[in-house]
């Protein structure tokens, strides 16, 4: 793919491919890989096309919303003052003991919408305000969302794309995304292949995981954040720390550090509560420390990164408001 050079010196990227009509071609692309779909590390080779059975994400040809709005939650660099717009996807493609949004990753609540469709709900974001598109779950959606972003960016759509991922992407996934999305942000949830299986029924997380950030960082390096505060391109981490180390957070930060770069941005998360079946697997049937949150903190400081979210930052380190990038 060559998305990443094309769209260099555009902003929002896909705009580079939409004028070349690579734009088309990847959404045709990625609709022919749902026939035996390698869209996602689970590689189910269903033909989504026809049917979900069979399909970890049970999702068929259309993606399943449960909702979209301006979101002030979110870092910011993507709020900004009117909000990040964030489309919820239903279903996941993996099975986390603790989800937080288990009635939306694990039920499926919600209502289909073709590509039309979501291309609608893009260009209504774009209207109300938002700063971006910051597409929630999307990692079993992606033929879905490149078909949505084609159509939107003929009729107008010039908001820059933000993939909000639990990090566990397919390269055949990230290689069709390649100069069109402004904005990765992966979760990195593990440091150790055994916390993956257990917590989140996946056996190869953390290895897939390594190797959707490093193919991220690739694709738009590190985070660039304009002169008004927000987020123009680049990489942006969400690690949430778990009781009991059972994130592996050093591991998670030195792989950071060495392997993608000093200079990443970093959401070290700490709003954990035990959700869904967290009473399943202790200790995540009880709520986060503060002193667990140090210690992480710590570990992500001899690590040697910096760029840590300044509200978390603020709040745990007391720094001054000019330390904090």
């Amino acid at each position: 793919m060559k998305g990443s050079a094309a769209s260099a010196a555009t902003w929002p990227a896909y705009l580079a491919l939409l004028e070349s009509g690579e734009l088309d071609r990847r959404a045709q692309a990625a609709r022919e890989r749902l026939r035996a779909c390698d869209l996602c590390p689970r590689y189910c080779r269903i033909d989504r096309l026809r049917t979900h059975r069979g399909a970890v994400c049970r999702t068929g040809a259309r993606a399943r919303v449960h909702g979209a709005g301006p979101h002030h939650g979110e870092e910011r660099p993507l709020r900004g003052w009117n909000g990040s717009g964030t489309i919820f996807f239903s279903w996941c493609n993996l099975r986390c003991l603790y989800c937080q949004n288990w009635e939306i990753s694990q039920r499926g609540e919600g209502r289909e919408l073709d590509e039309e469709e979501l291309a609608g709900l893009m260009l209504e974001l774009q209207a109300r305000g938002c700063h971006n598109i910051n597409l929630v779950s999307p990692s079993h959606v992606v033929a879905q969302v490149i078909g949505a972003v084609a159509i939107a960016a003929r009729r107008g759509l010039r908001l820059p794309i933000v993939y909000n991922t639990g990090g566990y992407d397919s390269p055949e996934a990230l290689a069709l995304l390649d100069g069109i999305v402004d904005i990765y942000m992966p979760d990195m949830k593990y440091g150790d292949e055994r916390q993956a299986r257990r917590l989140s029924r996946v056996r190869d997380y953390v290895a897939v995981n390594r190797a959707a950030v490093r193919e991220m960082h690739r694709q738009v390096g590190d985070l660039v954040i304009g002169a008004d505060g927000l987020a123009r391109r680049g990489l942006l981490v969400r690690h949430l720390v778990l009781p009991g180390g059972a994130a592996g957070t050093e591991a998670v930060a030195a792989f950071l550090a060495r392997e993608i770069s000093a200079d990443t941005y970093l959401n070290l998360m700490d709003q954990y509560r035990p959700c869904y079946r967290a009473w399943e697997a202790p200790p995540l049937d009880r709520p986060l420390t503060e002193a667990e949150h140090e210690a992480a903190l710590a570990a992500v400081r001899r690590a040697g990164l910096w760029r840590l979210d300044p509200e978390r930052a603020r709040r745990h380190w007391r720094l001054a408001p000019e330390a904090v990038p």
